[in-house]
């Protein structure tokens, strides 16, 4: 009896030693949990990317996002921001790694993450104030919109709109392009969150504010009802005819960085390619093009400079007796070029457009001496910097206006645009995906593609050195594609199209709307927060 009440003294006086530990571990984990669910809800947005169709799962965690910053402070939010980015930008970007390994990658993301953490400090901030599903999601909006500009003239890979090529909110792309599409999906997921939340505040104690209900509801519903209404916009019926357009995909010898080290290789696949397409049309099994469109890079050797390169693509025209739009490596006046070359079977080169947008450390090497100072194969990989084209590019092709967008380009919002302000019937966005093997890239490209057809109303045709290739209707819907690392081509009668839609009409100003309300939802927290603080001082 004795040990055992002994035993029992020595378990009572042991039993407040542990409560404060364990306490102190559910505090820590309760630390933890909120960085946890903005790393988990960014890599939940992530997986609602291409070549998943999962585009709803932006819903559920922009809502998990929402409730990880909700009431917090701005320190707060700029942590579980870039966490937030983190999760969601290092999985989507791992393509850019693939030849140059991690460094590049990573640095990259950290990078891309900052404006998501200021997006988060935001969302914080404004979470205060009435109606915050709205303010939030425009400030994340205004955070794309920064993203897309700075730093080396942006980099808007990753933007909402580029995930929802399959979603329910597609048409509001019509409506105001990439922001107004943005802007629809995160106000649904951060509504989503309010309405659980106020569902929570309800049976918990029976009672909610009509306002806040009100604005729970209407921040989930409106952007769904809104994208019914904008169907309409949607069509992929002719208004200009139809054109037979073929898109040639010649394939590269070897994936990687290295791909073009055999030049003439990957110009002669082209040619290869078009010569079988005009003898399966001779043959009767495939329709005659009006035109023919190759890739980006499909002749790395300048066929202004070089006859032999110059007589392949003669010697391809001739074979398929329609015009090719050519893409090329130009040096012209000491400077280079990525060169898109109307190419008639009768007269040669005929027209060029010169790519605008070009991207930094793929194209051009920002801060070149201090890169070379840190790795000399760097700037050995990229012995001259590109130029810029100065105009649109829209080629007069059989009677058909195609505008031209190359590669990169597809990804911001005016250089398409301008194409199709400038008089372009269809699209094509001819691009050279080698380099990045068989990684997501593609398909993330091919969706912007898709997203850009919508909000233009507009075909657009992606030609592609090594898949995928594809033709796209005005509704967003591909027709045809092709599987990557094989040579190819894609033959189809397409829609041309001269209406513009909302979006095309008003450009930028949707976003610079969009941009203001971010600015004046700041300006309200942060004004009604000096108020309330000057307020407690007296």
């Amino acid at each position: 009896m004795t040990v055992t009440a002994t035993s029992v003294g020595e378990s009572d006086q042991l039993e407040p030693r542990i409560a404060p530990e364990a306490r102190a571990w559910a505090r820590r984990l309760g630390r933890l949990l909120p960085a946890v669910a903005a790393a988990l809800s960014g890599l939940l947005l992530y997986v609602s990317f291409p070549p998943r169709t999962l585009w709803w799962l932006a819903l559920p965690a922009f809502a998990i996002f929402g409730w990880v910053l909700r009431g917090r402070g701005w320190k707060a939010g700029l942590g579980l921001g870039y966490l937030f980015g983190l999760g969601f930008l290092l999985p989507l970007l791992v393509w850019t790694g693939v030849e140059v390994g991690p460094g590049p990658w990573l640095a990259l993301v950290a990078i891309e993450a900052v404006f998501v953490a200021l997006v988060g400090a935001g969302v914080t901030v404004v979470s205060k104030l009435p109606g915050w599903p709205v303010w939030a999601a425009a400030v994340w909006i205004a955070g794309e919109a920064a993203r897309a500009r700075v730093p080396f003239e942006g980099f808007p890979w990753g933007k909402i709109a580029f995930g929802q090529a399959d979603g329910v909110f597609l048409p509001l792309a019509a409506v105001g392009g990439t922001p107004v599409l943005g802007f629809a999906v995160v106000l649904c997921g951060f509504g989503l969150y309010e309405v659980v939340r106020l569902a929570v505040v309800w049976r918990r104690t029976g009672t909610v504010r009509r306002t806040a209900a009100a604005v729970g509801l209407l921040s989930l519903a409106v952007p769904v009802v809104a994208a019914v209404a904008a169907r309409p916009l949607v069509s992929d019926k002719a208004e200009d005819g139809s054109v037979t357009v073929g898109v040639v995909q010649g394939n590269v010898p070897r994936a990687g960085l290295d791909f073009n080290s055999q030049r003439r290789a990957v110009l002669d696949y082209h040619a290869r390619e078009t010569e079988r397409l005009a003898a399966e049309v001779k043959a009767g099994k495939v329709a005659r093009p009006d035109f023919v469109l190759w890739p980006e890079n499909s002749s790395d050797i300048d066929p202004f400079a070089n006859p032999d390169a110059r007589a392949v693509i003669d010697q391809a025209a001739k074979a398929v007796g329609v015009p090719i739009s050519v893409g090329g490596v130009v040096e012209r006046d000491g400077k280079l070029y990525n060169e898109q070359i109307l190419w008639d079977p009768a007269k040669g080169p005929v027209d060029t457009y010169d790519k605008r947008q070009i991207q930094p450390f793929g194209e051009y090497l920002p801060f070149r001496s201090l890169i070379g100072a840190i790795n000399s194969n760097w700037t050995s990989m990229q012995r001259q910097d590109f130029s810029r084209g100065t105009k649109p590019g829209v080629f007069t092709m059989d009677g058909a206006k195609v505008g031209l967008v190359t590669c990169y380009e597809a990804a911001f919002d005016w250089t398409v645009r301008s194409e199709v302000t400038d008089g372009a019937q269809m699209i094509s966005v001819p691009s050279n995906n080698a380099t990045f093997d068989r990684s997501e890239m593609t398909y993330q490209q091919l969706a912007m593609s898709r997203v850009r057809a919508v909000e233009h109303s507009r075909t657009v045709t992606v030609p592609v050195t090594s898949g995928v290739s594809a033709i796209i209707m005005p509704d967003g819907k591909i027709t045809q594609k092709t599987g990557m690392f094989v040579a190819d081509s894609l033959v189809e009668k397409v829609p041309l199209r001269s209406s513009q839609t909302p979006a095309t009409q008003l450009g930028i100003l949707p976003e610079i709307a969009l941009v203001l309300v971010a600015a004046g939802g700041l300006g309200w927290a942060v004004g009604a927060g000096m108020r309330g603080r000057r307020a407690g001082d007296v």
